[in-house]
């Protein structure tokens, strides 16, 4: 079968890899001159399947409107009348409660985790370089109300059968060592072994030329215009001065996927969410992270990447605005400057900002819409190299029409569709 891919970011790249391997003639399309330049670029360098949960839920609105307010909050909202954005905040709002924050937190792991195992059975197939780890990441409490909240997601970790560690100070400077000078400002943290690191450029680009090497086509510098419905169908995809056809059609172009979908009819509720990252030389290696720690009173993410540390955070609904503001570096400075003083050179910073495809429930969206010969892969959030392997696997075999090793219950369109 004839399968297009719309998008080179890692979803489309892991996708197009495992439908070529059950078989397919697969070609990836992409706006940009080379994968994964958009949001897989400069992400928080993390593989975290343990570490996979929805942003809705039990507290979360107020905890939002309290993070709004701090002096370098987590979380921005641009004042806007977008339709969009309201629906977005509405459909988000009434997934705050325990009962969905069960549900999506479990498909969100069903997927992490199957991801995960992806990933070891392909690095034992293909020799990738993309300064990877796996080391584990902690969560960094700095208060004991966060100790005391993190009960909830350890008993869903327990139903989920993912291994975790409770830990005391002198159990997270037996891992990182680098934070007992900052012993002062923690009280404690949760340790996911199962979690790993890495450069996801780095790993997509890898992984692309493998499936070029496998007979995958990349056709890069073309922008999308629109998707060509007849009856009921999709007949190709018009580029500025071409219509490519293709028997089957993969959109996995993140936050940019419901702008093709609405001509359809179709109504997919991913947002851009904006969020920024630092990558920095690292200065002194003992007092640089080890792995990556999640400083959970800031949202930011530290990351060791062999010789640089990767500082990844904040939320911003404010469209598809790509632009840089200074200001918006000061909590990323803060935190690493805060618990890795001296580590790394924060005068050679490259800033970059990217934009996550989120659902209202945190869950990706896999699998087949009501147009027979569309299928999608996007929705994952700050979660997109995590869940990428799984997500890509999972696809390819729905396509394919083979017995996937996960269910694909609650992944598709159709849960939105009441």
């Amino acid at each position: 079968m004839r399968v297009l891919i719309l998008g080179s970011g890692v979803i489309g790249v892991t996708s197009a890899w495992y439908l070529r391997q059950a078989g397919h003639e697969v070609t990836v399309i992409d706006r940009q001159p080379e994968a994964a330049l958009e949001t897989s670029f400069a992400n928080a360098g993390q593989i975290s399947p343990g570490y996979s949960a929805p942003w809705a839920g039990p507290g979360v609105p107020l905890k939002a409107l309290k993070w709004m307010f701090q002096e370098m909050p987590p979380l921005r909202v641009k004042p806007s009348l977008e339709p969009e954005l309201w629906r977005w905040m509405w459909q988000m709002l009434c997934n705050c409660n325990t009962s969905a924050y069960q549900q999506n937190k479990s498909r969100m792991l069903r997927v992490a985790e199957y991801s995960r195992d992806c990933f070891r059975r392909l690095r034992a197939d293909l020799p990738l370089a993309y300064d990877g780890g796996s080391g584990g990441l902690i969560q960094l409490f700095r208060t004991s109300a966060q100790v005391s909240a993190s009960e909830q997601d350890k008993r869903i970790l327990d139903a989920c059968q993912v291994p975790y560690e409770a830990l005391d100070l002198d159990g997270i400077f037996q891992y990182e060592p680098a934070l007992a000078q900052v012993a002062d400002k923690l009280q404690g943290g949760l340790r996911l072994p199962g979690d790993e690191t890495g450069d996801c450029f780095l790993f997509t680009q890898a992984l692309a030329r493998e499936a070029v090497a496998a007979g995958v086509e990349f056709r890069y510098s073309l922008p999308i215009e629109a998707l060509h419905l007849q009856n009921g169908r999709i007949q190709g995809v018009q580029l500025a001065d071409e219509l490519i056809q293709a028997d089957l059609y993969v959109l996995a172009l993140g936050s940019y996927t419901p702008q093709l979908l609405k001509p359809l009819g179709l109504r997919l509720p991913v947002y851009p969410v904006k969020g920024y990252s630092l990558t920095l030389p690292v200065e002194k290696a003992q007092a640089a992270p080890r792995s990556t720690v999640m400083d959970e009173t800031n949202k930011v993410a530290v990351t060791r990447l062999g010789d640089r540390v990767r500082v990844g955070g904040t939320a911003e609904l404010c469209g598809y605005d790509l632009s840089l503001p200074e200001s918006r570096r000061k909590n990323l400075d803060f935190v690493v400057s805060d618990l890795f003083p001296g580590a790394v050179r924060l005068e050679e910073a490259k800033f970059w900002t990217g934009l996550r495809p989120m659902t209202p429930d945190g869950t990706p969206v896999i699998g087949a819409t009501s147009i027979p010969n569309l299928y999608l892969n996007t929705g994952h959030g700050t979660l997109g190299w995590t869940m990428s392997l799984g997500s890509g696997r999972l696809l390819a075999d729905l396509i394919s029409g083979q017995t996937p090793e996960i269910d694909p219950e609650g992944l598709s369109i159709q849960r939105y569709a009441k």
